[in-house]
């Protein structure tokens, strides 16, 4: 059973497929989305992928070309070729299907429990990816005006004339800050000044970075550090313009807030209409917690994708601690390729 039909879910099956499991019949996705797609299904329509479709793909097959001339797809491009993957492998994606719980059923296996029953596995594989838990901080003091976060945000043309915060050091912010600068006075709030990466260097390169440190790791060498050292915030066209109107300027965390906006440890005081919250996103786990696995840190412990101790359940697309780069189109496919390999060689 595979929990969850975005990238990391579909790229799970095809290597279930690939390795002589029949969909529908030895493994079941489900999905809680009543559309294809995954996560890019609901972002705003003008993100971007980090890397040219060549560099953004699912195993098997490449994404098709996009024809803009940046090479940067849109997400209804990702979307597009999300729902044609699933079409083209016959992954068996079951639609609106709600996990609402895993625990230890009958006869050695897992109880899955959703809106369609109950499904007993010998494997679980849960993708359910962050998107679903978005994370907002908590300061002290309340804000009067519009919030909203990442997930929530659509289009810059919503703030026209106004006055925004953006809070948020990572992509998401810098993109949305890009965009929203053109038709808003915008004010740009991070923890640490932000990092920025050199034009030359997208998604492709920050996979390989990270895998040859996970490589380095395994052989006893050093720790290279990974993409750590490089910077956080990809340059793709819409942050690279931003930049050349010297709008990609940020002030440091504030210390509370207040009815019309924020208040710094200063005294400086902002006055704003809506605070949009680039704050990132929690893994999605709530269904595996009958099951008892978290860790001190929220997270459950695993050797590679498989629970530590629950050696039935795997966890694929939530970020590096279940493989590295598994959260992104290029970098999930090595880690759905070796835990199809560990759940075939146990059946």
């Amino acid at each position: 059973m595979v929990i969850g039909g975005g990238q990391a879910g579909l790229a799970t099956g095809f290597y279930l497929r690939r390795a002589g499991l029949v969909p529908g019949k030895d493994f079941v996705i489900l999905d809680a989305a009543d559309q294809p797609g995954g996560a890019w299904a609901e972002m705003w329509p003008t993100l971007r992928t980090f890397s040219p479709t060549q560099h953004s793909s699912l195993p098997g097959w490449m994404m098709p070309a996009w024809t803009a001339d940046d090479g940067y797809p849109l997400a209804a491009h990702v979307v597009d070729y999300l729902t044609r993957y699933e079409e083209r492998y016959q992954l068996s994606v079951l639609r609106g299907a709600r996990v609402s719980s895993v625990r230890c059923g009958d006869r050695g296996r897992l109880a899955v429990s959703t809106n369609h029953g109950v499904w007993l596995a010998e494997h679980v594989v849960s993708a359910a990816g962050t998107w679903s838990r978005p994370f907002v901080p908590t300061y002290p003091g309340r804000f009067a005006g519009r919030q909203l976060h990442t997930a929530q945000y659509r289009q810059a043309s919503d703030f026209a004339g106004q006055r925004v915060m953006i809070v948020g050091g990572g992509n998401s912010a810098a993109q949305i800050l890009a965009e929203v600068s053109e038709v808003a006075d915008t004010t740009w709030v991070t923890l640490r000044p932000p990092r920025f990466l050199p034009d030359d260097v997208d998604g492709r390169a920050l996979f390989e970075i990270a895998t040859n440190r996970r490589r380095s790791r395994e052989a006893g060498g050093p720790d290279t550090g990974g993409v750590a050292g490089l910077g956080d915030i990809v340059m793709v066209d819409s942050v690279r313009a931003a930049r050349d109107r010297d709008v990609l300027h940020a002030r440091g965390p504030f210390e509370q807030l207040t009815h019309d906006g924020a208040r710094w440890h200063d005294g400086t005081q902002l006055t704003v209409d809506t605070i949009i919250w680039c704050t990132g996103f929690r893994p999605a786990l709530h269904h595996l917690a009958p099951l008892g696995l978290r860790g001190p840190n929220g997270l459950i412990p695993t050797e590679g994708t498989q629970a530590v101790k629950e050696p039935r359940l795997h966890l694929v697309g939530y970020g590096d601690w279940t493989g590295p780069a598994s959260a992104t189109l290029i970098g999930v496919g090595q880690t759905a390729r070796a835990l199809a390999a560990e759940i075939t060689a146990a059946l």
